[in-house]
């Protein structure tokens, strides 16, 4: 055999090899998908962890497993915690996800669990940004719109709270006659369009859910804080709490009416039509 002639043998040789070790990395990298899928199950969450890195790494081509890994990586952080490592484990998931973002910016799933995270951690407008991010794709998402209605009421607590505890004041729940003029009118002006956006949203979530108890909650709640938007005008404020008890009373009666329907429906386990883990 000619020199020519064994360079050519060799380098079909050498691609064959190349072509094995590739469909048996391929081979190996859904083995170990598929541990991490049960380790994910059985929340095994760290092992979980480790058969899915290992997976990306043999094939990082192979659907879903930078998903899975980032949403493993999400049951590891603990809501509220602001510790380094926590914080570390938080963004290592919202990195993942953003790589996989950068191939479908429509990904629902990984919109999704991106806000999750930001909420979990206490970075509320980051999660707004990110659920608004969910309605640009899917505007007919309830769970989106009521997380949006449910950070602006949070925030609107806190604000209120802290204010009315500078002068000395309780929150009464019902407009906070009582309360200083100047601290009123002040906390209108924080707290005047992140009430706007959460009756919004939360309107939106109940438009797309009619039986919606949770946001139901939360207008009875973010009703009370419009009446302290509403400060001075006391029919207004008559009228805000009156929407607000309506809200409470709706919200009691659909949750009834949820937990029996659940009651009465069959058991068992729901799988994700998209083969996202949940």
């Amino acid at each position: 055999m000619n020199g020519p002639a064994r360079i050519t043998a060799l380098a079909v040789a050498l691609a064959g090899m190349v072509i094995s070790m590739s469909g048996c990395d391929k081979l190996a990298a859904r083995d170990q998908l598929n541990k991490g899928v049960d380790a994910y199950k059985s929340a095994r969450y760290e092992e979980a962890i480790g058969h899915f890195q290992k997976a990306t790494e043999l094939d990082p081509s192979l659907p879903m497993a930078k998903s899975y890994l980032a949403t493993a990586l999400a049951q590891n952080v603990v809501p509220g915690l602001n510790t380094e490592e926590n914080m570390k484990t938080a963004q290592q998931a919202i990195s993942i996800f953003q790589e996989v973002l950068a191939k479908d910016p429509s990904d629902i799933n990984s919109l999704k669990q991106v806000a999750g995270i930001y909420f979990s951690v206490k970075k509320f407008d980051d999660a707004k940004e990110w659920q608004k991010k969910v309605l640009a794709v899917d505007a007919k998402d309830p769970e989106a719109a009521y997380t949006v209605g449910v950070i602006d009421w949070t925030l609107v607590h806190e604000n209120k709270l802290k204010a009315l505890a500078a002068a000395g004041v309780n929150d009464d729940g019902e407009g906070n006659a009582k309360a200083p003029k100047k601290v009123m009118e002040d906390l209108k002006n924080v707290n005047g369009p992140l009430v706007d956006e959460g009756l919004q949203y939360l309107n939106q979530a109940m438009a797309n859910r009619a039986n919606y108890d949770e946001a139901m909650s939360y207008l009875n709640l973010i009703y009370r804080n419009k009446a302290d938007m509403d400060y001075g005008n006391a029919e207004a404020v008559r009228t805000d709490i009156a929407t607000a008890k309506d809200w409470s009373a709706k919200a009691m009666g659909t949750r009834k009416a949820n937990e029996e329907k659940k009651d009465k429906s069959p058991g068992g386990i729901t799988m994700d039509s998209s083969g996202n883990l949940k």
